[in-house]
């Protein structure tokens, strides 16, 4: 197996997951239950990431369907510390991704990601700067696990499935990947993933 390229996910791969507590908390300030808002959040998160919802618009729509109405200041600062929940950057993961760039392979970056964060990113995160083929879920109009944004991504890299590694914490993810035969594993550890990389015959 030749491997030519290396791509990794951002949520809680690049970065460090976001606080457990967060959504909870905003649960808590609108007065809804937290089981319910959670599942709205993660739902309605379809349109945000494809670029057809603006942050206001997404989250006007999470309290529409809870019957809360809230003033624009306030869920422009909610939405604010949702993001802002995302910056926490995992240097072990970074230190991979330049690795693979020093050893001569094709450093990528494929991720499900709303207008204004990649706006954050790629003004505040490095490691952006390096991949050489990144695919965004909102420039794109696709979004993980459709075929198609995998597809895209192959034809970005101008390899075949079986010559890409692919790194994400989702396993709905994953098995979209694998079924065009990326290799793709679900996110452990920057350790783990080292020790997958080295297995596939990567040398870093």
């Amino acid at each position: 197996m030749n491997i030519k390229a290396v791509v990794f996910d951002y949520g809680q791969v690049i970065c460090f997951p976001q606080d457990p507590k967060l959504l909870g908390s905003f649960a808590r300030r609108i007065g809804v239950d937290r089981e319910k808002f959670e599942s709205l959040v993660w739902t309605l998160r379809e349109g945000y990431d494809r670029g057809t919802l603006t942050s206001r618009e997404y989250y006007k729509e999470i309290l529409s369907r809870l019957g809360v109405s809230m003033d624009d200041k306030s869920i422009d600062e909610m939405a604010e510390k949702d993001l802002d929940s995302w910056k926490n950057i995992n240097g072990g993961t970074v230190s991979i991704m330049e690795d693979v760039k020093k050893s001569g392979y094709i450093l990528g970056i494929l991720s499900n990601m709303p207008h204004d964060f990649l706006v954050w990113a790629r003004e505040n995160v490095p490691v952006f700067s390096l991949a050489s083929v990144s695919l965004f879920s909102c420039e794109a109009g696709l979004v993980k696990p459709e075929e198609a944004i995998y597809r895209k991504l192959l034809s970005l890299l101008g390899l075949d499935g079986e010559e890409v590694v692919f790194f994400d914490d989702i396993e709905n993810n994953v098995k979209g990947a694998r079924a065009l035969g990326i290799q793709a594993f679900l996110w452990e550890s920057p350790e783990k993933a080292r020790h997958v990389l080295s297995s596939l015959g990567v040398k870093l």
